[in-house]
């Protein structure tokens, strides 16, 4: 039953990020769906923004939480202890990103993973100017939150000025635009997609053309693949599916397995810059917890051992050839399971929402475009389960 007690404490009590939260509340959740207290059942066309790539409740993952639980959670702050779940996750990815990727830092969530990674560019390299792309977010925190590109971050960064130094935006797909990256620049930040510009995919040949630059100037490259990262794009990291090794890459959301975590990884020699001058270049109490570590790897090893990652451009173009030819599309942008879908209006794009709230679709707009939706369903979502649901989603735009 409907809780209005529960919903009163839900606004009184926990901090809000806007004025207008959706307000659903959630009994449980399996596979790719969420249930209400009341029984309503909704697709989850979002996985917790590409959090639930392997599905809710995924028994594997619960079993490896359970189990971990049991043996030991925080014993000590990060760094010091050796923990089997950290150092067994921490070899696992080094096997499976591109060399020279080998030292992994663990830590809480995406954002801390940006931060740390641009403290570790800037020690590394003793220089200050930071480089991020127009409509970029890479997280709400001082310095993740200084890398959100200008002139479109400054709506959600002009009220918490002054942030750092020293950082400029270029447009990403601009290939003219890599000549500001210099001699003064410690790095470049950019999504080898990005998520919340709106699924923007790289040009043909600009990430390698990113990367030549950096390596002729000494700037390190930076790839945030908080979204991208652990199959989204059909590729286990969107560096493999668009052929280009970034100097350090930042890892969470899905990284977790459903838990908070989140990694920034570089070679050894990089990554050591962080240990001397001063010690404790970048410390975290929770970061790399066991239990957190755990879930990551069995919802990693889950991906492998299921090839959950070969079926997903299949998904996705079945999505795409299921909604492209609707009138209301006007177009659909796409990277493995991460897509945009095109509305071309705000006013289209919010009823959308409420008509999919209605018929049981969770989706969401992005923060650089509110004309299209998201479709970032679990990767574990059978081709039956994109069939209804686009089934569904038509049905709404069939009403607008």
């Amino acid at each position: 039953m409907e809780h209005p007690i529960l919903r009163k404490q839900f606004l009184a009590h926990v901090g809000q990020t806007s004025p207008s939260p959706l307000m659903i509340e959630v009994a449980r959740a399996e596979g790719s769906f969420f249930y209400t207290p009341e029984g309503k059942r909704y697709y989850d066309l979002v996985a917790g923004v590409s959090v639930s790539n392997i599905g809710h409740c995924n028994p594997c993952v619960v079993r490896a939480v359970q189990e971990q639980a049991a043996r030991y959670m925080h014993v000590m702050v990060y760094g010091e202890l050796v923990e089997r779940p950290q150092v067994a996750y921490a070899a696992r990815i080094a096997e499976l990103l591109p060399d020279p990727l080998s030292s992994v830092y663990f830590v809480n969530s995406g954002a801390e993973a940006v931060e740390g990674a641009l403290k570790l560019a800037k020690r590394f390299t003793g220089r200050t100017e930071l480089i991020s792309m127009r409509r970029a977010y890479h997280g709400s925190t001082h310095g993740a939150m200084s890398m959100m590109g200008t002139p479109e971050g400054e709506e959600w960064k002009a009220a918490f000025r002054p942030l750092l130094p020293d950082v400029q935006s270029i447009e990403f797909n601009d290939f003219a635009a890599l000549e500001r990256i210099t001699e003064r620049t410690a790095c470049v930040l950019a999504e080898p997609v990005q998520g919340e510009a709106g699924v923007r995919t790289p040009a043909e040949g600009y990430l390698a053309a990113l990367r030549r630059r950096c390596d002729e100037v000494g700037a390190l490259l930076i790839f945030d693949e908080i979204q991208t990262g652990m199959g989204r794009t059909g590729a286990l990291f969107a560096m493999l599916r668009y052929g280009t090794t970034p100097d350090i890459v930042c890892l969470a959301k899905a990284f977790g397995g459903g838990m908070p975590l989140g990694a920034f990884v570089s070679s050894k020699r990089i990554m050591d810059a962080l240990q001397t001058a001063p010690v404790l270049g970048h410390i975290t109490t929770f970061g790399g917890h066991p239990v957190c570590c755990a879930a990551g790897l069995a919802a990693l090893d889950y991906l492998l051992d299921h090839r959950v990652v070969e079926q997903v451009e299949a998904k996705g173009a079945l999505y795409e050839s299921s909604l492209g030819d609707h009138p209301a599309v006007r177009e659909i942008r796409r990277s493995g399971l991460l897509m945009a879908v095109e509305l071309g209006s705000p006013e289209k794009l919010f009823r959308t929402m409420e008509l999919f709230a209605e018929e049981g679709i969770l989706s969401d707009w992005f923060l650089y475009c509110d004309t299209a939706f998201r479709i970032s369903p679990p990767l574990t979502i059978s081709e039956d389960e994109v069939r209804d649901s686009a089934r569904i989603v038509r049905a709404c735009l069939d009403r607008l």
